[in-house]
């Protein structure tokens, strides 16, 4: 499969091949009674799920050398993460079983009320936002988890120990028992522990730093690749060690680029005018006009970003089903215009995002490398 940088989107293929049908099919594969899902994944007591972030499909088959047992497993995939192709929308697709248009969380960054909420950190500038913005209200639908544990399977979600009681775990991910992890070892112990344990289990882990060197130092740079080999042995060593009854499933929540042609938000006056706010991420914006300028504001920004860009109207990608159907109380929360990045170009914030505004690779957009994931799947002998 060769990239889709330059051309037409790849608009996400929710409610059929979507990370949203990942979770509900591993409940089905433990027997809940819950509606078919799309994903079919044969029966088993125990299910594990590891989210590896930043493992994007044509990242995996153009390094298979370097993640031989990786490569080797089955491939029900691939699947597409939804829009923006970004953490905070794949985790909470993948939490609730839903698309973003109908779970609410839009970006990385997105407007709340009259303010936009970083839901990487749930921050507004500098301010702690959880209890002005509780996460359990910005994002209400009940979680794959809780629905899981209601059933009466145990749940655990096994990740950096940072993460425990975070607005974005709270949002995407609640439910079952906590396991913070310090490294690789005792994130496989925690997930092989859980799944192994009597009873039907639903075991969720994640790994962060394949994700971390794409972004640092690019993806398929030797620093990610010696990561992927990591991981490798990682996903081997959980496989390895988990009883005969449970399934092992591994994907990740998005894929990435490489960022070579950067347009400045932060400096370019025509970028700023007749904007009231600005969320979204470098690949991925969302515009929010001024009373009365959302044509103007459109205009210029088709006019700066040029070929570099979809860039269309809020509507627009809302009846183009780049979110998935739409609940009315999140249509705020999307752009007066948004702002697909093509090829190697993104749209940065120097001065209100200056860590992110330097990274070499990137994710969010519309292309098959950002959009498309594994979805491995392995069984004990």
């Amino acid at each position: 499969m060769s990239p889709n940088i330059a051309g037409v989107p790849e608009l996400p293929d929710y409610g059929h091949r979507s990370l949203a049908e990942v979770l509900p099919a591993l409940l089905a594969a433990l027997g809940a009674p819950e509606p078919a899902p799309a994903l079919t994944i044969g029966p088993a007591r125990a299910a594990a799920l590891l989210l590896i972030d930043g493992l994007g499909t044509e990242l995996l088959r153009a390094h298979a050398a370097d993640a031989p047992f990786l490569a080797g497993l089955a491939d029900a995939g691939p699947l597409t993460v939804g829009f923006p192709s970004s953490t905070v929308i794949s985790l909470a697709s993948l939490g609730t079983g839903l698309p973003p248009g109908a779970h609410g969380m839009l970006g990385t960054s997105f407007r709340v009320g009259s303010e936009v909420l970083d839901a990487l950190r749930w921050t507004a500038g500098s301010d702690d936002m959880r209890d002005r913005q509780p996460p359990e209200e910005v994002q209400p639908a009940r979680t794959v988890f809780e629905r899981a544990e209601a059933m009466g399977i145990d749940v655990t979600v096994v990740s950096k120990r940072e993460f425990r009681g975070s607005g974005l775990t709270r949002a995407t991910l609640r439910g079952g028992a906590f396991r913070g992890t310090h490294a690789l070892g005792d994130l496989a112990a925690e997930v092989v522990t859980a799944t192994a344990a009597p009873g039907r289990r639903l075991v969720y882990g994640y790994h962060a730093d394949l994700d971390a060197m794409g972004h640092v130092y690019g993806p398929g740079s030797l620093p990610w690749r010696v990561q992927l080999g990591q991981v490798d042995r990682l996903v081997e060593a959980i496989a390895s060690r988990l009883p005969a009854d449970s399934v092992l499933a591994v994907t990740g929540d998005h894929g990435m680029i490489t960022m070579d042609r950067v347009f400045d938000a932060d400096t370019d006056a025509d970028l700023r005018e007749g904007v009231l706010l600005l969320g979204g991420d470098p690949r991925a914006r969302h515009v929010h006009a001024a009373a009365g300028a959302a044509a103007d504001v459109l205009a210029t920004w088709l006019g700066v970003l040029g070929d570099a860009a979809w860039v269309v109207p809020g509507e627009q990608a809302i009846a183009e089903g780049w979110f998935g159907p739409l609940a009315p109380e999140f249509a705020t929360r999307i752009g007066d215009v948004v702002v697909a990045a093509r090829d190697d170009a993104g749209v940065i914030r120097s001065a209100a995002e200056p860590f992110i505004s330097r990274m070499v690779g990137q994710h969010g957009s519309l292309s098959t490398a950002e959009q498309l994931v594994p979805l491995l799947l392995a069984r004990p002998a």
